[in-house]
């Protein structure tokens, strides 16, 4: 299941150009058009700034957008053939949930490289598997959230007007674009009950040294989060008819 979930996301040519593509845009026309304003305030190069956090948008993009697939295996009937296979339901949600998660760590990982194009320089290439650690950690969370949320939609349109209510505000509210130790306190309050913060925070540690919050609450707050998540999708799925 985790390998033919990997296979059906690589057939997907134009969600994979669309998930690299917008953290890509934002990169560019961010990194260049407010990098010199950045710079001015005596915060640095914005591109090393604002680099960890595109590629956390794209993880969780393709992350989250997941639950798009479970929506079409319903509505088509494949999502039936798959339920009276002799295995049990909680194999199946595991196997979409961490194929999905495999692939939205993949697109975090060509963003990375994209960026090195763009005049990003991580601190430490030996870090670099801690960092996609905490790559994988995100896209398992929204990709088990993605799942959790589709299994109790029936048509794309409700999933597409959740996900467009849920996906911006967790990403401009994350600290990706902007320092949250000067941002006003009610943003850094909203963001500490944004699981994305602790991604992009983790992130950026292992990427360039810069943490707001510790690089080991990060990672104890996406494991749990991560945890609790997959029970609720794997519970949730568990009550979609056959």
């Amino acid at each position: 299941m985790w390998l033919r979930q990997i296979k059906r996301y690589w057939r997907s040519k134009s969600r994979i150009i669309g998930s690299i593509g917008q953290p890509l845009l934002f990169l560019v026309a961010m990194g260049f058009g407010l990098g010199p304003v950045f710079e001015q305030a005596g915060r640095g190069n914005y591109i090393n700034f604002l680099a960890p956090g595109v590629m956390s948008q794209a993880v969780l993009f393709m992350g989250i957008f997941n639950g798009v697939e479970l929506i079409w295996d319903k509505q088509f009937g494949f999502l039936k053939e798959t339920l009276v296979a002799p295995v049990s339901r909680l194999e199946i949600v595991l196997g979409r949930v961490l194929g999905g998660a495999t692939i939205a760590t993949i697109q975090g990982v060509i963003v990375l490289l994209l960026t090195l194009f763009l005049g990003f320089r991580p601190r430490s290439i030996t870090l670099l598997p801690v960092g996609l650690g905490i790559m994988f950690l995100v896209a398992l969370f929204y990709t088990g959230l993605g799942t959790a949320i589709a299994s109790l939609m029936k048509d794309f349109h409700g999933f597409q007007l959740i996900m467009n209510f849920l996906v911006m505000p967790t990403y401009f509210l994350s600290g990706a674009i902007f320092p949250l130790e000067s941002a006003p306190q009610l943003l850094r309050s909203i963001s500490k009950v944004n699981p994305l913060t602790y991604g992009v925070d983790g992130l950026r540690e292992v990427l360039t040294g810069a943490s707001h919050l510790g690089i080991m609450q990060d990672v104890l707050i996406l494991s749990i989060l991560s945890l609790i998540v997959l029970s609720i999708s794997s519970y949730l799925f568990s009550k979609i008819e056959a």
